[in-house]
C-alpha cells in the first residue's frame, strides 16, 4: 500500500516538474514584457516622452509626432503610475503561476490577466489602422506600436496560463465535424463583413453614394486616398474568411502540405483565443457606437433625417454588431465540439490507465504464489526420502 501511495506521489511530482519547466520559459517572456512596460511608464513619469502619444487629447494634426506628446506636462494616471500599479499586479501573476504549475486553478489569474491586455489592445483597431498606415494614411505610430505591444504582453500570457494549468489528457485523434448550427452562424459570420463592409465601402470607394449624402462622399474621397480606401475596404472581409477554420478540418487538424505538422492536431487555444477577443471587441465596439447614436439622438446633436441620409453608415455599427455575435457563438460551438472530442481523449487514457494498474495488481498477486510453491513441495521431498 506505501509502494502504491509512493508511485503515486512520485508521479504527480513528475507531472508538475514537466509543467513547471514550459511554465518558466513562459514566465521569464512574461517577466521582460512587464518589466519594458513599467520602465518605460517611469520613464514618462520621470519627464521623457518617447514613445508617448497624446493624440487622444489633443485636436493638434500631427499623428507622426505624438500629437503634441512633447508638450503635456501632466500625465495621465492611466499611462503613469496607474500602469506601474498594473505592472507589479502583472508580476505577482507570473510569480503564482510558477510557483503553483501544474494546479487546478494556477492558470486562472493569467488567463484575465491576458484578457485584460488583449481588451485593452482593441485589436480591431489595428485591424484598419495598420493596413491605412501601410497605404501612406498619416497615423499615429506610437499608438500602434503600444497597441501591438499590449497584444504580444497578452499572447505571452495566454501562453503562461496554457503552460501553467494542470495537464491535460491528449484529445481524440482525428476530426470532429461540428454542429449544423454552429455552421450555419459561421456562414453569417464570413458573410456580414463582406455585405454590410465590403459592398457599401467598394461602392463609395468608386464613387457611388450608396446610403450616403453626396457631401459625406466627396469627404471620403478627399480623406482616403485610392489605395488606403482599398485596404481599408479588403481587410476585414479578408480576416472574417479565418472563421471558417472554426467549422472546417483545417481547424482542428493542420492540412498535409504544411510541412513537418501536416496532420497534428490544432492547439484548441490556438482558434479560440483570437476568436474569442476579436469577437469581444467588435461586439463592445457595436455596442458602444450605438449608445453614442442613440445619446446623440436624445440630445438632438443628431436628426432622425440624418440617420435616413447616411442610412449605410448606421447600418455598418449594426454589421460590427451582428459580426461579433455571430463570431462568437461559432467560437462556442467550436469548444463544444473539440471539448467533447477532449473529454473522450481522456476518458481513453483513463482507461489505458486503469488497464495498465489491474494489470500490475494482477502480477503482484501472481508472484506471493510462485514463490511459496517450493516451500510448500519441501515437505514431500522429505517424506519421500525418508520412506526411502
Amino acid at each position: 500500500m506505501s509502494i502504491a501511495t509512493d508511485h503515486r506521489f512520485m508521479d504527480v511530482s513528475g507531472r508538475q516538474s514537466g509543467v513547471a519547466d514550459p511554465a518558466r520559459r513562459w514566465a521569464v517572456a512574461c517577466v521582460v514584457f512587464v518589466a519594458g512596460e513599467m520602465a518605460l511608464r517611469l520613464y514618462w513619469i520621470a519627464g521623457g516622452r518617447w514613445a508617448y502619444t497624446a493624440c487622444d487629447r489633443t485636436a493638434l494634426g500631427d499623428p507622426a509626432g505624438g500629437c503634441g506628446a512633447d508638450r503635456v506636462e501632466a500625465l495621465p494616471f492611466w499611462a503613469g503610475w496607474g500602469a506601474v500599479g498594473v505592472g507589479v499586479a502583472l508580476a505577482t501573476v507570473v510569480v503564482c503561476a510558477v510557483r503553483f504549475a501544474g494546479r487546478r486553478f494556477a492558470a486562472t489569474p493569467s488567463w484575465a490577466a491576458a484578457a485584460l491586455l488583449l481588451v485593452v489592445a482593441f485589436p480591431l483597431h489595428l485591424l484598419f489602422e495598420i493596413p491605412a498606415a501601410v497605404a501612406g494614411r498619416p497615423s499615429d505610430w506610437r499608438d500602434l506600436g503600444a497597441r501591438l505591444a499590449l497584444v504580444a504582453g497578452g499572447v505571452l500570457f495566454a501562453g503562461l496560463a496554457n503552460a501553467s494549468g494542470p495537464p491535460r489528457r491528449p484529445a481524440a485523434p482525428g476530426y470532429q465535424p461540428v454542429a449544423r448550427w454552429t455552421r450555419l452562424w459561421a456562414y453569417v459570420a464570413v458573410a456580414l463583413p463582406v455585405v454590410g463592409w465590403a459592398v457599401p465601402h467598394g461602392l463609395w470607394l468608386l464613387g457611388v453614394p450608396f446610403g450616403i449624402s453626396e457631401r459625406e462622399l466627396d469627404d471620403i474621397h478627399q480623406t482616403l486616398s485610392t489605395p488606403t480606401g482599398a485596404a481599408i475596404t479588403l481587410v476585414p472581409p479578408l480576416a472574417g474568411l479565418l472563421v471558417l477554420g472554426l467549422v472546417q478540418r483545417w481547424g482542428q487538424q493542420v492540412p498535409r502540405w504544411v510541412p513537418g505538422l501536416r496532420g497534428r492536431p490544432v492547439p484548441r487555444l490556438l482558434a479560440l483565443i483570437p476568436a474569442g477577443v476579436v469577437a469581444l471587441a467588435l461586439v463592445t465596439y457595436g455596442v458602444l457606437s450605438v449608445v453614442v447614436l442613440v445619446g446623440r439622438l436624445v440630445t438632438g446633436e443628431l436628426r432622425w433625417s440624418d440617420v435616413g441620409e447616411g442610412w449605410a453608415t448606421t447600418a455598418t455599427l449594426l454589421v460590427f454588431l451582428g459580426w461579433g455575435v455571430s463570431l462568437g457563438v461559432t467560437a462556442t460551438g467550436y469548444a463544444l465540439t473539440t471539448g467533447r472530442a477532449l473529454a473522450t481523449g481522456r476518458a481513453l487514457a483513463s482507461g489505458r490507465v486503469r488497464n495498465a494498474e489491474a494489470s500490475r495488481s494482477a502480477r503482484a498477486a501472481v508472484r506471493p504464489t510462485t514463490a511459496d510453491a517450493p516451500t510448500a513441495s519441501a515437505p514431500d521431498d522429505r517424506s519421500v526420502h525418508e520412506t526411502r
